[in-house]
């Protein structure tokens, strides 16, 4: 057998492979053949027993005894049968002679399941445990009846069987010791073309190596690779080497398929199939014609597509003009796998290089954002440091010192963020025709003395109600007109901001420089004045907590001598009593009380009302109640006078728990500000409820820690005995809904749980459903609000606002359903569907220059998408983007600002501006001012509301600074709620002149502001 069928065979041969046939020209001494009707299978003779013949004829494991002819045959087969071929050679010749047979076949593969007769003159045998078989052909049945009844020595067949088996086992080892090396050839030429792809040569050296890596495994002295464009259907050739054809294309050139239709290689990969073949003889097999452009032709021609998944991204070509050298279904499949390995090498090294000169570009630009980025972050600085500034007077506003200390910080907090080396805070004296210096430093004057009002700088800033911002030679030219009177050393720079509140100067704050007249310009003088508003404020209160301070403090002086001896006798008593308590309950306190306040902790709250559940289910008559109580505002205090009074505070609270129950009915404190009270022995709820008032009622008084009065108050949930508890938690869970009920009803109250929480519960969740169906039903529908100008009412803009339609509640505003969507994140559809249909109207308004400012909630204004599909319904419903303004609340830049900022840049860069709603009810930083690129500020409807036509009140002061610093940043002002004519004059008298309410339109739909 040649080493091609060998390798035929192991690898997938035919069930039945005829390894050699021998026939023998009949006898004339041969029976004549006798039919036989056995279904294919020969009855020998009468009364013959066919099994036991073939019996006599099955090998045998372990051979029998041999006579003298199976011997010398088994000798001959020892000596002679060295391979396949020569086996079956000698056993067809020796069946032949020894059973007078007329041909003989060698077969691997088995056409029966067993050594059985067939078709009434073959005789099969099966050999090597099945793997082949011997097949042996007599003249008849005549011949088979001989055989049947000679004693013939059958032995040789024992032998013939063993000798198949070592052949074809040696045959087996040859052919996997060849696999294996050839194997392991290909697996170090793949390991070397992986390892090019991490060298530092370029693609072109690199296929090079490739290629005298490939010439090691097959013939493949003419190579070349083709990259593939499929988009544009071109190819180039990154490496060719061809010893014919020299002139081959340039390594960058590229070659489109409309201009070489002839190619081999562009029918390799348009069809993503391999070629092999003379070029002649492929081209008349693809109806190609010849093209003398493509170089000479080949003797044989081998082309492999480079696939990736089902895309050909290039092609491998090996071609050979010696008649010598040609290719194999072999290498064909080598060459295939090889040059996906090849596809592997060539992209990692072109992702390489790409990643190199990616890495360059943003390099670049991560030095230009770095840059950019610190300019911004000293920007951003700045402005934190204002706010931090303005957090800092408001606090030293708050602190219980004196007016001294108060000025000092002022001063200290002025220079964080200016040069305030020299500094001073002039007031007007209480009859307003004196000026008295609280505070005054200055490097090269004494302190200031209290002096007439006269021809001043202070003075001219304090009636101008203007800050002054002057140099050294304005001051002189001032001097020198008598326009004013300089008091004290001549600086280089002064600069000065009135303080006023509510319209009415108090004074004046001062900083002056006499070193540099540029020390002080625009910016610092914006921020002096900015400053000046909150420090005026924390002026007032610091004056009014300085008078009220030392009243008190007289009080307490009065009120410490008469109570000291009573303090003495109770800090005895109440010593003693500690030192008791302490003694008697010291092991319980560990287990079952609370650290800080001594009470019950909820280990020992369950353990009881598990108790109580027992004896209720027993008798039920038998009623006890659970209060669960929380105080109001408490992380508000323990956040402002600290920790340790915040204890001091719980400790106290336990106290006047404790004190408004009766035995055995117990306080227990479960965590936090939370209190419990179980009422053991009730009659009816109204006895819960009667402790419940007097627990708010032992909360009027205030608490008293250190030196302060801390006032709070308590909510408190009910819950009573009811046979579906089966467990204490529940009954815990209910009164704390019911607890949470009272803080929404206004805190300090008591609400008693009962089955309309739980259907408040229930129609939470119908609200929930009946909103995903109405957003199907398109329920929800814009109206539209005008904003109007003041003066003479056009309309220059609408504001949609948000209705539901509902089937069977009619029509709801967004206070009903509002918090149910942004908790089931349903907000952002019905945004979207709001959007849709005013954009849809908005080419229909009569105002053809009026804008439509669409709400967007805090939820979706966080989405990454907002822009881009915002943008997009724009184009679709040819809406222009300046025609359509976002509203967003404060709320919604403060999960990311620098999200909503890039969010805000890019909708102003398309012409989309954006509006700060319900401005001055949040945190009204100064920072989203300075941070966002912001175009308009809307003022509350809270603060319009309390206008009158004196403009008196915190209320016009507000509306007052929100107008001066929208408008030092170039912003728009709108007022909302607008309701009445004396607060649309009022606004007219502040300088706003936008706004919107029901004086001018109530909210109507969209459709028929279109079809008006």
């Amino acid at each position: 057998m040649s080493p091609q069928a060998a390798r035929g065979w192991c690898s997938g041969r035919p069930k039945d492979l005829i390894l050699l046939r021998v026939v023998i020209p009949p006898r004339a001494a041969l029976v004549a053949a006798t039919p036989f009707t056995n279904g294919g299978v020969v009855s020998v003779r009468q009364g013959e027993d066919v099994q036991s013949f073939i019996d006599k004829l099955r090998p045998r494991q372990p051979a029998r005894e041999p006579g003298p002819v199976s011997a010398a045959f088994c000798w001959r087969l020892a000596t002679q049968a060295l391979d396949l071929e020569s086996f079956v050679a000698l056993v067809a010749r020796h069946a032949c002679e020894h059973c007078a047979c007329s041909g003989a076949e060698l077969r691997l593969g088995t056409p029966v399941s067993q050594s059985a007769i067939v078709d009434g003159s073959h005789l099969v045998l099966l050999l090597g445990n099945g793997r082949g078989s011997l097949r042996l052909q007599f003249a008849g049945s005549a011949e088979l009846q001989r055989l049947a009844a000679a004693d013939l020595d059958w032995a040789w067949i024992d032998y013939v069987d063993l000798r198949f088996g070592e052949l074809l086992n040696q045959q087996s080892l040859q052919l996997e010791l060849e696999a294996t090396r050839d194997n392991e050839h290909l697996q170090r030429a793949l390991y070397e073309i992986a390892d090019l792809a991490f060298s530092d040569i370029d693609l072109a050296q690199m296929l090079q190596r490739v290629h005298q890596v490939v010439a090691r495994l097959t013939y493949a002295e003419n190579l070349y690779v083709a990259l593939y464009d499929e988009g544009r259907d071109v190819m180039y050739f990154p490496y060719h080497a061809d010893t014919d054809d020299p002139s081959a294309a340039d390594a960058g050139q590229e070659l489109a398929a409309a201009d070489y239709p002839s190619s081999l290689t562009f029918a390799v990969l348009h069809s993503g199939q391999s070629l092999m073949g003379s070029s002649a003889g492929l081209r008349e097999q693809l109806g190609l014609s010849e093209d003398e452009r493509l170089g000479p032709d080949c003797v044989d021609w081998l082309g492999v597509p480079m696939l990736e998944g089902e895309r050909v991204r290039g092609a491998v070509v090996i071609q050979s003009y010696d008649d010598d050298r040609r290719y194999s279904a072999h290498d064909r499949d080598l060459l295939s796998f090889v040059a996906q390995h090849i596809l592997s090498v060539v992209t990692r090294k072109q992702h390489q290089d790409q990643l190199e000169a990616e890495v360059q570009r943003r390099t670049a630009e991560l030095g230009e954002a770095n840059r950019s980025l610190r300019a911004e972050v000293n920007e951003r600085q700045r402005a934190q440091k204002l706010q931090a500034t303005l957090y800092h007077i408001a606090e030293l506003a708050s602190e219980r010192t004196g007016i001294d200390a108060f000025y000092v910080g002022v001063h200290e907090a002025m220079s964080e963020l200016l040069n305030a080396k020299n500094f001073f805070i002039a007031l007007l004296a209480s009859d307003g025709a004196q000026l008295e210096f609280p505070y005054y430093v200055d490097e090269h004057d004494e302190l200031m003395p209290r002096r007439l009002k006269s021809k001043g700088l202070t003075e001219l800033v304090l009636d101008r109600k203007a800050p002054l911002l002057a140099t050294e030679s304005e001051l002189r030219r001032l001097s020198d007109s008598g326009e004013i009177i300089v008091f004290g050393t001549r600086p280089k720079c002064w600069l000065g901001v009135p303080l006023m509140l509510d319209e009415q100067v108090l004074g004046a704050m001062v900083v002056q420089s006499y070193i540099d007249e540029s020390d002080y310009g625009q910016i610092e003088q914006e921020v002096l004045q900015f400053a000046s508003f909150h420090i005026a404020t924390a002026l007032e209160r610091k004056q009014t907590q300085e008078r009220l301070r030392l009243a008190h403090v007289e009080l307490e002086r009065r009120v410490e001598q008469r109570t000291e001896a009573l303090r003495l006798v109770n800090q005895d008593l109440r010593d003693e009593i500690v030192v008791r308590e302490r003694i008697e309950s010291q092991l319980k306190h560990e287990a079952f009380h609370d650290a800080l306040t001594g009470l019950p902790n909820r280990a020992s709250l369950l353990a009881r009302l598990s108790d109580l559940l027992r004896r209720f289910r027993k008798h039920p008559d038998a009623l006890f109640a659970v209060l669960f109580l929380d105080l109001d505002r408490f992380k508000v205090v323990n956040d402002s006078v600290g920790h340790l009074l915040g204890d001091e505070l719980l400790i106290e609270a336990g106290r006047r728990l404790a004190a408004c129950v009766r035995d055995p009915d117990s306080v227990a404190r479960l965590g936090g500000d939370e209190f419990t009270i179980l009422l053991e022995r009730i009659d009816s709820v109204d006895d819960a409820c009667a402790v419940a008032r007097r627990v708010l009622d032992a909360f009027h008084d205030p608490i008293r820690l250190e030196d302060k009065e801390i006032y709070t108050s308590a909510s408190i949930g009910i819950a009573l005995a009811h046979p579906r508890y089966s467990l204490p938690e529940e009954l815990l869970r209910d009164a704390d809904v019911a607890m949470y009920r009272a803080k929404t009803h206004g805190r300090q109250r008591f609400e008693l749980f009962d089955e309309q929480l739980r259907l408040e519960a229930l129609n939470m969740l119908d609200l929930e459903s009946d909103m995903r169906r109405a957003l199907k039903r398109r329920e929800f529908e814009p109206f539209l609000q005008p904003i109007v100008r003041l003066n003479d009412g056009a309309i220059v803009g609408y504001e949609a606002l948000l209705r539901w339609r509902h089937v069977s509640r009619g029509l709801l505003l967004p206070a009903d359903f509002l918090s149910v969507a942004e908790e089931s994140g349903n907000v952002e559809q019905i945004d979207w569907q709001i959007y849709e249909q005013v954009f849809r109207s908005i080419p229909e308004l009569g105002e053809s220059q009026a804008y439509v400012g669409i709400n967007v909630s805090a939820r979706h204004f966080r989405s990454a998408n907002l822009t881009k599909t915002l943008l997009e319904m724009l184009r679709a419903y040819q809406v222009p983007p300046w025609r359509v303004r976002i509203e967003v609340t404060e709320g919604a830049l403060l999960h990311n600002p620098e999200q909503a900022c890039a969010t805000m840049l890019s909708l102003r860069d398309a012409g989309v501006l954006t509006s700060l709603d319900d401005f001055g009810t949040g945190y009204s930083s100064l920072s989203y001012l300075h941070r966002f690129p912001l175009h308009s500020l809307k003022i509350d409807r809270s603060f319009i509301a309390e206008l009158g036509e004196d403009l008196s009140g915190s209320s016009a002061a507000v509306v007052r600074a929100i107008r001066a610093l929208a408008g030092s940043l170039g912003m728009e002002v709108i007022a909302e709620g607008v309701e009445t004519v004396v607060q649309r004059d009022a606004l007219r008298r502040l300088d706003c002149s936008l706004g919107q309410g029901f004086l001018f339109a109530l909210p109507r739909p969209a459709e028929e502001l279109s079809q008006a």
